[in-house]
């Protein structure tokens, strides 16, 4: 059902850092750099970017784990670009290496975990939890 995705799929997602991508902007923090949510979240755009639009109608990925290390910092006005590479395949979990640099260099790196879900379903289950 899912033949189209394959190892070695990838793709990025970059974006500028602005003051709301900071830890002192998005409160995960207290200084005016690049924030270690935002890296996660350009990470898991990243995945999303390199599968979503080969699966099927109705269907999605979701994260289910994330072993990322943030290494360096990126001030306001610079560049961050975040790859996303399927590294494993294990029936509906994808599993992705992750990595996240600016001009100066690699700011984080790890693994990531998605699952497929079909949207219907999912969105059953979640209402049924009534949170």
């Amino acid at each position: 059902m899912f033949e189209a995705i394959k190892v070695g799929v990838a793709a990025e997602r970059s974006l500028v850092v602005e003051e709301e991508h900071t830890a002192a902007g998005g409160g995960s923090g207290s200084l005016p750099v690049f924030a270690t949510p935002e890296m996660i979240a350009l990470m898991e755009g990243a995945a999303v970017a390199a599968v979503d639009p080969l699966l099927p109608s109705g269907h999605h990925t979701v994260g289910i784990h994330l072993d990322v290390s943030h290494t360096a910092a990126t001030s306001v006005g610079h560049k961050v670009t975040a790859v996303a590479e399927l590294v494993e395949i294990d029936g509906r979990k994808l599993g992705f290496r992750v990595r996240a640099f600016d001009e100066a260099g690699t700011i984080g790196e790890g693994l990531h975990h998605r699952f497929i879900v079909e949207e219907k379903r999912f969105m059953q289950r979640a209402r049924s939890r009534g949170a």
